[in-house]
């Protein structure tokens, strides 16, 4: 999954930044409400953490310039501020959670959760992706093969990830790229072979299937 973190206290930025890519996101961080409207209506996010104190426009105007221009993205805003009044704005904008500074972590983390898995479409419930005998556990970060429980690295999850989320559908070799490492990431792109043919050899290589010039699949073999 692919996060957006709009604040513009720069230590808070960073800090949630490299947690939330310790649990596996790919995160992408600004620090102007103007820039974080663009990119967040440009990019391809999976949720935006939204502060509402920004430089250039506040979080209510970004907030509710997304939802003008019928992005859905999940928003989580975030505040120095406390009060019904606040809290009403913000979520009268269509931000779809809010949380007070400061906050815990954990709870941060909690909250993203939440809202990645009520965005799912298992309404609510933790996704969990079956393809034949592979099941893909998103909310726990485990995976299985039959009865045997398969070791993935952050990344190796990730990517596996994006497939299961779309099985059956061809994943680009960008869209990989996009939801799995950062926009900043100026490394080699052949980086998602490397990992396709990691999960292959953990997995089996029938699971995924290249389609030449297109990207890779998902699928359960007749």
């Amino acid at each position: 999954m692919r996060l957006l973190i709009v604040e513009d206290e720069k230590r808070l930025a960073l800090s949630l930044a490299k947690g939330l890519m310790a649990e596996g996101y790919a995160v992408d961080v600004v620090h102007d409400g103007l820039e974080g409207l663009h990119m967040a209506g440009e990019g391809s996010y999976d949720l935006v953490i939204l502060d509402i104190m920004l430089p250039g426009m506040n979080g209510y105007r970004v907030c509710g310039s997304l939802r003008a221009a019928g992005h859905d993205v999940p928003i989580l805003m975030l505040t120095a501020k406390d009060g019904e009044y606040d809290e009403a704005e913000g979520l009268d904008t269509g931000a779809d959670d809010y949380l007070t500074k400061p906050f815990s972590y954990v709870v941060l983390v909690a909250r993203v959760k939440a809202l990645l898995r009520r965005r799912g479409p298992s309404g609510g419930a933790s996704p969990v992706y079956e393809v034949g005998n592979l099941k893909v556990d998103t909310a726990a970060r485990r995976v299985f093969l039959a009865d045997d429980e398969i070791t993935l690295t952050t990344k190796e999850f990730s990517v596996l990830e994006q497939l299961a989320v779309r099985t059956g559908e061809v994943v680009s070799k960008g869209d990989i790229l996009e939801h799995v490492w950062d926009f900043a990431y100026e490394g080699d792109p052949n980086i998602v072979e490397v990992y396709i043919s990691t999960l292959r050899r953990k997995l089996g290589p029938e699971l995924i299937r290249t389609v030449r010039g297109a990207g890779y699949r998902l699928e359960v073999r007749a």
